[in-house]
């Protein structure tokens, strides 16, 4: 093992047992080919399936594989091309058993942080998929719940903006200006620090640089 496996090994164990305290079920994969198999086995044969936008789950292959299963019932949003049929897709996304998304960061302690534009992906990890399933690269883990949020404004939202081409200010010169833009990708900022149902959060870790 090498000084840095041994450190995520390690850092995952501790994060494992804080989630652990916070309601959250948690595992570590050490690579993301790992992660993608057990995302697969953690979603059950029948189960309709949906994500956010998520980089993390797209660059590491997970819709593919989900949709390859030919078991599952996939409500893939790249499939529709206008803003009404997106919507709908967002709204149906309250009726998956199974919602994939990532985190703009995570605290040491547990604390899980996402910033949206629109909502619809924190707004689903709040509330209606029976199970919401994270699949986080330990690049994401900020030593405080502050930090974590520091690291979603500054490094996660300048990138993301730049990908969706939003009009902001991180979009031209890739630093947060805590604007009040209209089309602001931090508009909502949300904190999970408790899952309030047991079982119903799931993080994967992970030992790679995934996302943004």
């Amino acid at each position: 093992m090498t000084p840095l496996e041994e450190r995520n090994q390690k850092l995952a164990e501790r994060l494992i047992k804080n989630l652990n305290r916070r309601n959250m079920e948690a595992l570590y994969c050490p690579t993301g080919e790992e992660a993608v198999k057990k995302v697969s086995e953690l979603i059950t044969d029948g189960s309709t399936v949906t994500w956010g936008g998520t980089a993390t789950v797209r660059d590491l292959g997970i819709p593919e594989v989900l949709k390859n299963r030919g078991t599952l019932e996939v409500l893939d949003r790249d499939t529709v091309d206008t803003p009404e049929a997106k919507e709908a897709m967002y709204l149906r996304a309250f009726t998956a058993d199974v919602y994939l998304t990532s985190a703009n960061a995570i605290s040491e302690d547990g604390v899980i942080v996402n910033i949206d534009g629109n909502g619809n992906r924190v707004a689903a990890i709040t509330w209606g998929p029976k199970k919401v399933i994270f699949v986080i690269g330990l690049n994401k883990v900020a030593q405080t719940a502050e930090a974590a949020l520091a690291r979603a404004r500054g490094t996660a939202s300048p990138i993301n903006a730049q990908r969706f081409d939003i009009k902001t200010p991180c979009r031209i010169d890739g630093m947060c200006h805590n604007c009040n833009s209209p089309e602001s990708i931090c508009s909502y900022v949300h904190f999970l620090r408790n899952s309030r149902n047991k079982g119903r959060h799931v993080v994967v870790l992970v030992g790679e640089d995934l996302g943004y």
